[in-house]
């Protein structure tokens, strides 16, 4: 029997073969169609409960069997199920088709739609009756039968694309790898690096120390490591991902894919796929993010460039670094900033053992959201590492199932994401609970040493929990408009708010213990992370900045005209540049949040959201970072609500007013 199949609470990982999924998922696809087809042959006139609703719980069983397999597709995967992803996708892309394009169905939609002025709905079945129309209309449903058929063609593309663009990027950073066998090559690095390598070189059953391009292994040596000509190996090899003369090329699939892009916003009406993801985000259209992106670059840039200055003339007097390049930033950064605020990264990771920072995080949760967080051996994993946990109220009452995945593996993607094995919903009365997923690349015990996480893994980790609490606390009725079922420039609030505890010394004080001693940190280390927190923040903006203007030069225009890559970045980033260009190097073609990812026309959302989350914040600040009243606030009106209401709308009952950067830029010392 095919265990995705069967009704199951928690996913049956363990029982899973790679044989079941592609009967799993056409049975589920017949499921759903099965459940579309009752909607449109039912006589009685269209309602909100026969259409809207009905609509919005169809396809539940086959959401759960794609969410398990492209879940392990990011983070376990294997030749095999990338081959199974690209058989899979346009069946399920067509599928989407089948529903955002059928008339009979539509038409049903339509009729509720249009007389939703009489129905008296409360807010989120409004929200549920709009999306849900809109989903239609800006997806194709009111175009003549030869351009549906045209759409179709653009989406099973886009979908393979796509898929091909990230199992490249993949290809690329596991096929490379720096052997070292002279100790004289580490000088520089700290001994946990050199051990963590070591291990890497005997899992590999060689002599010496490996170094990947895999986080863990890359960043410590780019920060740590004297050699300059190795750095500029490492970091030239992390740049060439995707633009290599080799299978892995992935040149041509950005272009490819800008293009379909473009077509598809078109042939929907729209100037570009800026213009028509925008609608439907906070920031509403494109120049409205160039001009909101602009305003931060002007303020930031000043200080950017001073930082910057201030950088080369420390490389200079060093180490006689006449011109600093890519491969130097990181490494001069962490010296100067141990030189300004005394302070080492190195002497910091003792007081982030992983252990400690996870029960730290979930005492954070506890305090400001009543929840309590029990490590459960019971649930069904995909791997031995995946960390499993009951997560209740305080009446001990179920909230949700949580998976941590915390390091990384030959068969996971670069990065950190959170995601969703299950959706919560209220159906037949019954309040269905989420199964929450984080998965993250961070640094791996070794034998002689626990996880210890650099400050920058600890930010992570809060971050992606931030998304965590955001999906296990959703409480509104419909899946559809559930957890961070949201609009993606609202999305990224919950996990960077949440950032913010880890620079507050009453915080730190319930997790940054040693490892060894249990010492907590010493308050000098706190003050000095805090002082140091807006470090190179001008510089740190204009490259977060410059992703985003990238994205939207991608997404902003007809890209038709566009041959060269390199040129097109070039230009580009003239105005957020501060090193020398690398010839061998290129952005796009392991750019994975805009094409692989849901960023696409969307990179900009990690800034807009900093201006809420400094905003959001300061209202802690003034009140306390564990004030009860505004934590719940921020749970009832943020948290639990999803996509029930306008973003805005429920920022502002959260925080009594509209979030302007002042609180982004006085906490990131630009103003």
């Amino acid at each position: 029997m095919n265990p995705l199949l069967q009704d199951f609470n928690t996913a049956p990982f363990s029982k899973i073969s790679n044989t079941d999924y592609k009967p799993a998922i056409q049975k589920g696809i017949e499921i759903a169609k099965a459940e579309i087809d009752e909607i449109t042959q039912n006589f009685e006139t269209p309602t909100f409960e026969n259409t809207t609703v009905a609509l919005d719980f169809t396809g539940e069983r086959l959401n759960r069997i794609a969410s398990i397999f492209f879940n392990l597709n990011s983070a376990e995967t294997n030749d095999e199920i990338q081959k199974i992803a690209q058989e899979v996708s346009p069946w399920l892309s067509e599928f989407g088709n089948d529903i955002t394009l059928n008339e009979a169905l539509f038409k049903r939609v339509k009729t509720v739609f249009d007389t939703k002025e009489t129905l008296d709905l409360t807010a989120e079945q409004t929200m549920l009756l709009d999306k849900q129309y809109k989903s239609f209309a800006r997806n194709g449903a009111n175009l003549k039968e030869d351009a549906k058929l045209k759409l179709r063609k653009i989406d099973a593309s886009l979908s393979k694309l796509s898929l091909q663009f990230g199992e490249n990027v993949l290809a690329e950073t596991n096929a490379f790898e720096m052997h070292l066998t002279d100790e004289n090559d580490l000088a520089g690095l700290p001994e946990s690096e050199k051990e963590a390598a070591k291990e890497v070189a005997i899992s590999k059953e060689k002599e010496g120390w490996i170094f990947t391009l895999d986080y863990p292994s890359y960043i410590p040596f780019l920060t740590y490591a004297d050699n300059r000509e190795l750095r500029k190996k490492m970091a030239i090899a992390a740049g060439k991902k995707g633009f290599q003369e080799n299978e892995f090329n992935n040149e041509k699939i950005v272009l490819e894919i800008v293009n379909l892009r473009h077509q598809r916003a078109n042939l929907l009406g729209y100037k570009t796929h800026a213009h028509f993801v925008l609608e439907e985000r906070m920031a509403e259209t494109p120049e409205k993010v160039i001009e909101f992106s602009n305003n931060l670059l002007e303020k930031a840039k000043p200080a950017a460039l001073k930082e910057f200055k201030n950088l080369e003339i420390y490389a200079k007097k060093l180490d006689g670094i006449d011109r600093l390049q890519k491969w130097d930033g990181a490494y001069y950064s962490e010296k100067l900033k141990k030189e300004l605020f005394d302070l080492d990264q190195e002497l910091l990771k003792p007081y982030f053992k992983l252990e400690n920072v996870i029960d730290g995080v979930f005492e954070i949760a506890s305090r400001l959201f009543d929840l309590k967080f029990e490590d459960v051996s019971d649930i069904d994993t995909y791997h031995k590492e995946v960390k499993t946990y009951n997560v209740t109220d305080i009446n001990g009452d179920f909230v949700a199932v949580f998976y941590a995945d915390f390091h990384p593996r030959k068969g996971k993607r670069n990065g950190a994401w959170m995601t969703s094995y299950k959706s919560q919903q209220i159906k037949n009365g019954t309040n269905e609970r989420p199964h929450v997923s984080i998965v993250c690349n961070f640094t791996k015990p070794t034998a002689t040493k626990p996880s210890l996480l650099t400050f920058n893994e600890v930010t992570t980790l809060f971050h992606e929990f931030g998304h965590a609490l955001h999906g296990m606390l959703a409480n509104t009725t419909y899946n559809s408009l559930s957890g961070t079922s949201v609009s993606w420039d609202f999305v990224e609030l919950p996990s960077q708010v949440l950032e913010n505890w880890c620079f507050e010394k009453e915080a730190l004080e319930l997790f940054a213990k040693h490892y060894e001693t249990g010492a907590i940190i010493p308050m000098k280390y706190v003050e000095k992370i805090k002082e140091s927190a807006s470090f190179q923040e001008g510089m740190q903006t204009v490259r977060q900045l410059s992703f985003g203007l990238l994205d939207m030069q991608w997404h902003g225009q007809n890209p038709a005209n566009i041959l060269s890559i390199k040129e097109f970045e070039n230009t580009a980033f003239k105005e957020t540049k501060l090193y020398p260009e690398v010839a061998e190097n290129a952005m796009s073609t392991s750019f994975s949040h805009i094409f692989q990812g849901g960023y696409s026309a969307g990179y900009y959302s990690y800034k807009w959201a900093e201006v809420l989350d400094a905003d959001a914040f300061e209202y802690f600040l003034e009140e306390g970072i564990f004030n009860k009243e505004v934590a719940t606030k921020f749970k009832d009106n943020v948290l639990s609500k999803g996509g029930t209401e306008k973003p805005m709308e429920l920022y502002k009952r959260f925080r009594g007013k509209e979030a302007k950067p002042d609180a982004l830029l006085k906490r990131a010392g630009l103003i």
